[in-house]
């Protein structure tokens, strides 16, 4: 296959930028020249592709403002790489990947789309017009690659181009989640967590999107009668935002009981130390890795029907509906109440539908496949899978 070069924003901890990197690894280790492109330098999880020797270059931008020079700086850098593909990720790097096309005439262009219907009113004026502009242009693309079909039917929505467009589902590294009691012992005593203590956690970065209001709001009520439950958010955010959430808590009476973790390069370790994964999203969400990968280590997850969240748990999970923090507490007291037979049982069938339907393997093979019909000039045409 011809060279790939993703462009993207950062390599700092988040669902996507671990996709970018899971898929850029894999290609690699399959001999496909692939380069990896970010406006910003280095990221909490740049090591991570360095490690395996994936070409890794920074644009060296300074600030969201700092554009011109950047610009010229990306124009330069994919004429020297000469990709046969251009592929962004995220949004602004998706426009970039067309306003740039004149200059490198002969790439093809492939956007990644990873979110589904985002209230836009929740983050300011900047975002929805970047969004309108990545409406406009989605005809200029050859291919757009979206992770789930709640982001397929909010694109289509939107007036994205449909014979252009392909549903790929994200893919789960099941070697590297997978259930490890060791991990699991040393996080909950680094947490301070007694053995008899079940934990219910949240994983995600502090946004409104993710609902951390409503999972604060259920596990104050779970907590007044359920005295061996601790509950964890782990992610980082606007410390105006999380001053915020921390008032919750404490109008909740949660005390000590809910515990705040900024983000973890042991990701793993936090999943494999939960009891039970709570998804607790409002909006926006596409494939949640943090579902895949919970679940990948055996974990049970509460989902809100948000994006494709209820076709990635299936029958192994529990679905509520949003912004319901009673139906919360009720899900996630059944998942606790079950035997250990009965969570050993579960914790099975958990991984395995992960294994089985969301691997790594077949991210790679779908998208060479799509990506193939660009390399024979063959990208009018795209199939939803």
């Amino acid at each position: 296959m011809d060279r790939i070069i993703f462009l993207t924003r950062s390599l700092n901890y988040g669902g996507s930028e671990r996709q970018l990197i899971g898929l850029a690894k894999a290609l690699w280790s399959r001999k496909t020249p692939v380069s990896v492109v970010t406006f910003y330098p280095d990221g909490s999880l740049a090591q991570d592709l360095r490690s395996v020797g994936v070409p890794l270059q920074s644009l060296d931008k300074l600030s969201r403002w700092n554009v011109a020079g950047f610009v010229v700086r990306l124009v330069k850098a994919i004429r020297q790489m000469e990709p046969a593909i251009l592929h962004g990720y995220l949004s602004t790097a998706n426009i970039l990947t067309v306003l740039i096309k004149p200059f490198c005439p002969r790439v093809k262009i492939a956007w990644g789309v990873r979110a589904s219907d985002m209230q836009l009113e929740q983050y300011g004026r900047i975002d929805q017009i970047q969004s309108w502009i990545e409406t406009l242009l989605s005809r200029f693309a050859d291919i757009i690659i979206v992770n789930s079909q709640a982001g397929l039917t909010t694109a289509l929505r939107k007036g994205f181009p449909r014979h252009k467009m392909i549903v790929i589902p994200n893919g789960i590294d099941s070697q590297r989640f997978r259930p490890n009691p060791e991990l699991r012992d040393k996080m909950r005593a680094q947490w301070g967590v007694a053995s008899h203590e079940r934990v219910v956690g949240l994983v995600g970065r502090l946004d409104p999107m993710k609902g951390h209001r409503v999972f604060i709001k259920a596990a104050g009520l779970l907590a007044q009668g359920s005295p061996h439950v601790r509950f964890v958010c782990v992610g980082d955010g606007p410390e105006e935002y999380k001053r915020e959430l921390m008032e919750l808590s404490h109008n909740a009476h949660l005390g000590q009981r809910l515990m705040w973790v900024g983000a973890q390069d042991d990701v793993e370790a936090v999943y494999n130390a939960l009891d039970v994964l709570a998804s607790c999203s409002s909006y926006g969400e596409g494939f949640s890795n943090v579902i895949g990968e919970a679940m990948a280590c055996g974990v049970a997850c509460v989902v809100t029907d948000v994006g494709d969240a209820k076709e990635i748990v299936g029958d192994t999970g529990i679905v509520v509906a949003r912004d319901d923090a009673g139906a919360l507490v009720h899900a996630w007291l059944t998942i606790l109440s079950r035997e250990d037979g009965q969570r050993h049982e579960m914790s099975v069938m958990v991984r395995k539908r992960i294994v089985e339907h969301y691997s790594v393997e077949r991210l790679v093979t779908a998208t060479i496949t799509a990506l193939n019909t660009l390399s024979r000039g063959n990208g009018e045409e795209a199939s939803s899978t």
